[in-house]
């Protein structure tokens, strides 16, 4: 890897160690994945939390390195090590920032998305689930890995709901979960990011001008055929900020009737 992916994948480590550390397993609450697991392990037998982590990458390791090669296997292994060694090192410490189980999944969440985003910046990863997930991709390449993430971080969690018998635990670390995904996102694509809008409308002329006139951005004409009916199709294409995109899919509600639209 080059110094600056190196420079994310330690400062990416450091900030989900720190959040997992100070914030999240004081609580009980998980982030999913390995974690999530390692936390059980953590309250049930005292374990440290790292070196469990570890052990669990460990057979992930050894069928990363057949299916995908020494490249993925050398980059999910620095990062494992790196956040393992984070996490003991911090949780020697016993610093806990907060007993408040509200605030320990909105700030996990948000410094671990943040952490995250700068491991995946780092063309790196931190083991868990995600290599999981990979892996099983190269199994079956159509399978969804945010699906199957998602499914697994569900189960772990219901998981620790189970063992600590607190409901709570669970919802608390749903909201944790949410706000990663979301710091990651804005990592990505910024707070400002624009999305793209198609609308299909025989109101297009229509919808054009108000978008123009009440939102003040622009629209493209885009000529196209359905493949379906072979009918002739006139389709809008219009580039907004995001709290834009309201706006203009309020305008297309006007002709419910008469347009559809999609963005990305």
């Amino acid at each position: 890897m080059k110094l600056k992916e190196y420079i994310n994948l330690t400062i990416g480590c450091l900030l989900i160690a720190i959040a997992t550390s100070y914030f999240l397993l004081p609580n009980k609450l998980s982030s999913g994945g390995f974690a999530g697991i390692s936390t059980v392990v953590y309250y049930l037998f005292n374990i440290p939390l790292g070196i469990t982590m570890l052990i669990l990458n460990i057979p992930l390791f050894i069928f990363a390195k057949i299916r995908m090669g020494n490249i993925f296997v050398i980059k999910g292994l620095v990062g494992t090590i790196l956040l393992s060694i984070f996490i003991d090192v911090l949780d020697t410490t016993h610093l806990v920032l907060t007993h408040d189980k509200l605030l320990a999944c909105i700030y996990g969440g948000v410094i671990i998305g943040i952490g995250t985003a700068l491991v995946l910046k780092g063309n790196a990863s931190t083991g868990g689930t995600e290599m999981l997930a990979n892996i099983f991709q190269t199994y079956k390449e159509n399978i969804k890995i945010s699906s199957l993430l998602n499914g697994i971080d569900m189960a772990i969690v219901t998981l620790n709901v189970l063992v600590f018998r607190d409901i709570e635990i669970g919802l608390y670390s749903a909201i944790a979960i949410y706000i990663m995904g979301k710091m990651i996102d804005i990592v990505f694509e910024g707070i400002h990011f624009t999305k793209t809008i198609f609308i299909i409308s025989d109101k297009y002329e229509s919808i054009a001008k108000k978008i123009g006139d009440q939102v003040a951005r622009g629209s493209t004409l885009i000529y196209a055929k359905g493949m379906f009916k072979g009918d002739e199709r006139k389709i809008l294409l219009c580039i907004a900020s995001r709290n834009q995109i309201g706006k203009i899919k309020n305008i297309c509600m006007r002709y419910r009737r008469k347009s559809f639209y999609s963005n990305k």
